[in-house]
């Protein structure tokens, strides 16, 4: 698994007494793929982990499996303590996802010695490749990267702390195999900085409801024309309004695949959906990603 282009984490549909819509988790994962992802990601921080049940867990990652139907890996989240890690990992593995992206350990700040154990564990617990996820409570050691690094389950790592200069001191320390992933909140924005580092894979929350705008900018990013992303990312004050709530980097997504048409339904508790003023900021912001790409596709010179 290279993981070759954008990466897609999808939303969870629910109604609103928080019912799992599997159908209409289909339908996304579907359009998803048709626009062109290069992987789903399955049931991670876009998709509220944290909030699902094991049993509409698996559900979700099958059925994401059978819609992606080979086209594209599909990587599922776990997390939790230990024991619940590799609980949620094994049903994973029973619902044919391709690897998972490992999220931070529940509640407690451990040190590079448990932190290493723990994935560890995740890794010996199933036969699925595992991509460690950086970020709040899991923050690693060059040194400790390379050691997971060691263990033949864990094929990558992806960033969402955000100091380029740790991250250049983890790719130098662990082996030149090891895939990395941009995974800050509007990727678009800092992936020039972690491009230039050598991390070409990153995920985009703008793709769950703008595929083809998101595309094209990473399209331009790739191919190194920084001018035409400069113009395609004029929506950055998504960055800016993410800010403004708590769990808006969850909700304004949703939010956002509400307003383009497919009803995923509200966000799951303990998150809040954004409010109305945030929510026609959310729609301007929409009308003028849609304009940038109409102006694009005109353009003699499209990406």
């Amino acid at each position: 698994m290279t993981f070759d282009g954008l990466l897609f984490f999808p939303v969870t549909p629910c109604d609103e007494e928080e019912r799992l819509d599997l159908e209409v988790f289909r339908r996304h994962v579907r359009q998803g793929v048709e626009a062109g992802c290069g992987a789903v990601f399955a049931c991670c921080g876009t998709g509220e982990f944290p909030a699902l049940s094991l049993r509409d867990y698996a559900a979700c990652v099958a059925a994401a499996v059978e819609e992606a139907a080979g086209r594209v890996p599909v990587v599922a989240g776990t997390g939790y303590g230990t024991a619940m890690a590799v609980e949620f990992a094994r049903a994973a593995e029973d619902g044919g996802a391709s690897a998972l992206l490992a999220l931070p350990p529940y509640l407690v700040q451990a040190g590079q010695d448990g932190l290493r154990r723990h994935y560890e564990a995740i890794a010996d617990g199933t036969r699925l490749p595992i991509i460690l996820y950086q970020r709040d409570n899991a923050v690693f050691e060059p040194e400790t990267v390379a050691a997971l690094a060691r263990h033949p389950g864990v094929i990558g790592f992806k960033d969402g702390y955000g100091d380029l200069g740790l991250m250049r001191r983890i790719i130098e320390a662990a082996p030149p195999e090891m895939l990395y992933f941009n995974g800050l909140p509007t990727a678009e924005l800092s992936q020039p900085g972690y491009r230039d580092l050598g991390v070409v894979r990153y995920s985009s929350a703008v793709f769950c409801f703008l595929p083809g705008l998101a595309l094209a900018c990473y399209r331009a990013l790739r191919d190194g024309r920084d001018d035409v992303a400069n113009r395609l990312i004029e929506y950055r004050p998504l960055a800016g309004l993410r800010g403004e709530g708590p769990g808006y980097a969850v909700s304004l997504v949703k939010a956002g695949v509400r307003l383009r048409g497919l009803d995923v339904g509200p966000v799951r508790r303990p998150l809040s959906d954004p409010s109305p003023e945030h929510l026609d900021r959310l729609a301007a912001l929409i009308d003028r990603g849609l304009a940038l790409l109409e102006e694009l596709e005109r353009s003699p010179d499209p990406a």
